[in-house]
């Protein structure tokens, strides 16, 4: 295997164990609070899984990939925006 194989591949499994781990951290928060809750950490985990797999998808020229992780990306960042603007909201009362 080539180096630039294993620089592929290493990035393409790092997007996918983000991804993995958004899920993973929404499970253990819905058990700890008893009910199904979405964290901060899990549109973080999955911007980040978003990145890493867009990127993989760039160097594969997969135009599929690449359409569907980038307007992922859009919504993430949309919901963190949402997120620290209501922040932001509430330290201003």
């Amino acid at each position: 295997m080539s180096k630039s194989e294993i620089v592929m591949l290493t990035i393409g499994f790092t997007g996918q164990f983000m991804f993995f781990m958004r899920f993973f951290i929404q499970w253990i928060y819905a058990e700890k609070h008893r009910k199904s809750l979405i964290p901060v950490a899990f549109w973080y985990f999955s911007l980040g899984g978003s990145f890493f797999l867009l990127t993989y998808a760039i160097l594969r020229k997969d135009i599929v990939f690449i359409v569907g992780q980038s307007t992922g990306s859009i919504i993430y960042l949309r919901n963190l925006y949402f997120i620290h603007k209501e922040k932001k909201l509430y330290e201003n009362d």
